[in-house]
């Protein structure tokens, strides 16, 4: 057994072509760091701009979501993926451009909308090509290394961009995430042919014979039917909606704890990345097939306790709490993440994939319009600490809860026959 598990990991690493896909998405994750943080710095503290309108940078980035997220996954399912992502990757790159010379929010919320349109088709069509090369006993490590390159840019990500506003403006920091995104197209064109090691359909019909809507109403059926993943998908939501209410209000907390330091808030981050990649790293010599609610449950603990302590930090304090609570932000972020995305991907057939994730994507965008306008609007009236504090708590209690409902929500289960439907 344990040889044959290092001969999986030895052939995904052989696997050329996702090997380049990796390399895409890692270019294209790590320039997306740089765009974030820029963006971040120069809204809240250049522009000044209030907690509601930090508030409205999310909501124009879900808008897209909910409107196209589920046909975006029927469409990786549907159409050819590699091209999907090369797709994506040239507008990015032409969008970011753009967002570069936005002069104040008015511009800059509708480039960053469009741009969000554009991204909603590349997630489920990675995530659809990647199940289909990748072989089910690979599927853990592939999903394990997309975390750790997402975890991984927190780090350098942040630390050079925050050294680069030290020296130059977010402008510079900008078009270099469009740069990034460049490369990305150019290497994803250096693939050639794409040869599915992992592809089972149910029924002999090509994607293509079979009409958008039918497709999007199977991919809600399937989930729908499906105990486990429509308790991963309903679990996974409640999170994100008490952690994406303060989310996008780090600038805010952090402009009160060090209102001169605009790079503290890219070494908390820089934190997080660490903390992430090191329980990304243990969890991939680990079973991930077992104890779902267990470790989501788990790691939403542990980012309640990082948020909520986050809040009761003093200005003027010392650096240390700062980075040791984001390294506590970032396990606990790192085990949700990486089970919940696992999950989902281990718990849905090939050809569903992309619509499942497609799905879950638009489930996402709905909460990023509520959640943080609410959190604009609580952080603008009571202070970013006491919003934090409180909100901590509650991420905190959905964390245990996720313990104490491990083997109702999620139990163990015996190897489905093929053809029957889980649940």
């Amino acid at each position: 057994m344990m040889r044959n598990s290092r001969e999986a990991g030895t052939s995904l690493l052989h696997n050329k072509v996702y090997i380049r896909i990796y390399t895409a998405y890692a270019t294209s994750t790590f320039g997306d760091w740089f765009d974030a943080l820029a963006i971040q710095v120069l809204v809240g503290y250049r522009w000044q701009a209030s907690p509601l309108m930090l508030a409205l940078i999310p909501v124009s980035l879900a808008l897209p979501g909910i409107l196209l997220g589920s046909v975006a996954g029927v469409a990786a399912d549907r159409l050819n993926k590699l091209r999907l992502m090369r797709i994506c990757d040239l507008f990015t790159a032409i969008l970011t451009v753009l967002v570069l010379f936005a002069p104040n929010m008015a511009w800059l919320l509708p480039l960053l909308m469009l741009r969000a349109a554009i991204s909603t088709l590349n997630v489920p069509a990675q995530a659809s090509l990647t199940r289909s090369i990748v072989h089910e006993d690979q599927l853990l490590q592939a999903t394990s290394l997309n975390g750790f390159v997402n975890q991984g840019s927190k780090i350098a990500g942040p630390l050079i961009g925050g050294f680069a506003l030290t020296l130059l403006t977010p402008q510079w920091c900008i078009l270099l995430n469009s740069g990034m995104r460049l490369c990305s197209f150019l290497l994803l064109l250096t693939i050639k042919h794409i040869h599915p090691v992992n592809e089972t359909r149910e029924v002999d019909v090509q994607p293509e014979q079979i009409s958008m809507r039918t497709m999007w109403k199977e991919g809600w059926s399937f989930m729908l039917r499906s105990k486990l993943l429509l308790n991963t998908m309903l679990y996974g939501l409640i999170g994100t909606l008490a952690i994406q209410v303060i989310d996008f209000q780090f600038t805010s907390l952090f402009r009160l704890i060090s209102p001169n330091n605009e790079s503290l808030l890219g070494w908390m981050v820089a934190a997080s990345g660490a903390g992430a990649i090191a329980a990304i790293m243990v969890m991939n010599k680990t079973n991930g097939e077992k104890g779902y609610g267990w470790r989501m449950g788990s790691g939403g603990v542990l980012i309640g306790i990082a948020i909520g302590g986050l809040g009761m930090l003093q200005p003027g304090g010392s650096i240390i709490p700062v980075l040791l609570l984001g390294v506590v932000l970032g396990i606990g972020n790192g085990v949700f993440i990486i089970t919940f995305n696992y999950c989902l991907q281990k718990e849905t057939p090939p050809h569903m994939t992309g619509r499942v994730i497609g799905i879950q994507n638009t489930l996402h965008s709905v909460l990023m319009i509520g959640a943080p306008l609410l959190g604009g609007i609580l952080v603008q009236g009571s202070g970013p600490a006491r919003i934090f504090l409180i909100f901590g708590t509650v991420v905190a209690l959905v964390g245990v809860g996720g313990i104490l409902l491990n083997r109702v929500w999620w139990p163990e289960r015996k190897e489905v026959v093929p053809g029957e439907t889980m649940g």
